[in-house]
């Protein structure tokens, strides 16, 4: 395509799709327009026939080109638990399936090959960034480090033994270490990963909660995922959870909590006043049948809402696009408005709202000159994308997964004409097939 470069910058790879949504600012669809990248880096953005000269072009006809998804919650290694346990309430899943599976199963090469399976499922599914707390951290960055993909990865810290670590201390323990040894690392970001209110005591929160001021770290917890947690902790204590963790001052923007199906007038101001993030995991609650977070509320009220997939135990898949439709149509549902959670919000809250959840808005979420390089080109050029009026509403409402054509992540190509370009797809395959007849062996 002929151009007409107005500078002497040069590019290392030239990006030229169909439609183009920076997604800041809001709801802006960008045609006729090219992105440049050097050094994993967006260098340059603006009309083609401006474009730079680039060592490397890439056209992308019929594709629309967005910031990389961000699946702000997840159990990555519990892919291997895909289908084990369906169709039971959430309290009957974790205690008579889940977590004694998980007692017999997890070890390092459990989570390894997990993450593997889960890492590999996101990129082609137009995840560049995930939010994983689940055991053995340690493992699970060094499959981040080895994929290329960017993620936030929580400690678990339960009051009781688990795979890894025997108590509160030796997770926090182990916490700290891994935050010396990532805190510059250019992907992965250390976080605390709390269970849940339910999970824990006063004491060990109060000791989470000086680990994450001391480090300035994020917390990620469940928080208000059902009814019934809400009410046994009023049962028990007179106090919701929320506020508990309020007294407790853990409360703020390092607090990303998940779930969030139950919300009250003062738990809602208490989100809006400590600048609380809320994960949204419509198909988890909608399978668990554990409520409907008040998307639309939320937002109205100022809450940044992101979305997650949960864990793909409970889901039963790691599809941030299918989550993220499912989420626009059950917010206007609960909000009783075809208004609420239009597309394009639907697709900030999965990049830029993720993206400063995670306490990373100013290096991915959003294509912005001088932010990573983590892209997404969208083929919507197949049969049964047309015609386009809108490509973000054909792309909320009417794209799957599958049309996910190319992934890069820090300027890195992880997924190119829907081939993974660092992974072994057919070994991925047959190592979970060797884990399901494990597993389905053992339970026999």
């Amino acid at each position: 395509m002929p151009r007409t470069p107005t500078s002497t910058l040069l590019v290392d790879l030239l990006l030229i799709p169909q439609w183009l949504v920076p997604v800041e600012p809001a709801g802006v669809v960008l045609e006729g327009h090219a992105l440049g990248i050097s050094d994993g880096q967006i260098a340059w953005l603006g009309p083609r026939e401006r474009a730079p000269q680039a060592q490397q072009v890439r056209e992308l006809p019929g594709c629309l080109l967005t910031p990389g998804l961000v699946n702000a919650h997840g159990h990555a290694a519990m892919s291997l638990f895909r289908g084990l346990a369906d169709d039971l309430p959430l309290m009957t899943w974790l205690k008579e399936h889940i977590w004694p599976a998980e007692a017999r199963w997890v070890d390092e090469t459990f989570v390894s090959d997990g993450t593997d399976l889960a890492i590999a499922e996101q990129l082609k599914g137009g995840i560049t960034c995930f939010a994983d707390m689940y055991f053995f951290p340690r493992v699970a960055c060094e499959r981040v480090q080895q994929s290329g993909i960017r993620a936030q990865v929580a400690a678990p810290l339960l009051d009781f033994p688990i795979p890894g670590a025997a108590s509160v201390d030796e997770g926090l323990h182990q916490a700290i270490e891994l935050f010396g040894e990532l805190r510059d690392h250019p992907r992965i970001r250390m976080a605390l990963g709390p269970h849940a209110p339910y999970t824990l005591s006063d004491a060990s929160l109060e000791k989470i909660r000086i680990v994450a001021d001391q480090l300035d770290a994020p917390v990620h917890m469940h928080i208000h995922e059902t009814a019934g947690e809400v009410e046994q902790a009023l049962a028990d204590s007179g106090e919701r959870p929320l506020a508990r963790l309020a007294r407790l001052g853990l409360l703020g923007p390092n607090l990303q909590a998940v779930h969030m199906t139950q919300v009250s007038d003062d738990d809602l101001a208490l989100l809006v006043e400590s600048n609380t993030s809320v994960v949204h995991c419509p198909e988890s609650n909608l399978k668990l049948a554990s409520g409907f977070c008040p998307v639309e509320r939320l937002w109205q009220a100022g809450v940044n809402v992101a979305v997650g997939t949960d864990g793909a135990a409970s889901n039963n898949d790691l599809d941030l696009l299918g989550e993220t439709r499912t989420a626009a149509l059950l917010a206007k549902a609960v909000a009783g408005s075809a208004t609420a959670l239009d597309a394009h919000r639907a697709l900030r809250m999965a990049t830029l709202n993720g993206a400063r959840a995670l306490g990373l808005e100013a290096i991915c979420g959003s294509l912005e000159v001088g932010k990573a390089a983590d892209v997404v080109a969208f083929d919507l050029s197949g049969l049964l994308q047309q015609p386009v009026h809108d490509p973000v509403s054909q792309l909320i409402y009417a794209t799957g997964r599958d049309c996910v054509k190319d992934v890069w992540v820090a300027g890195q190509p992880l997924l190119l004409d829907r081939r993974l370009t660092q992974m072994d797809e057919a070994a991925l395959a047959a190592n979970a097939r060797a884990w399901g007849a494990r597993i389905a062996g053992r339970q026999e």
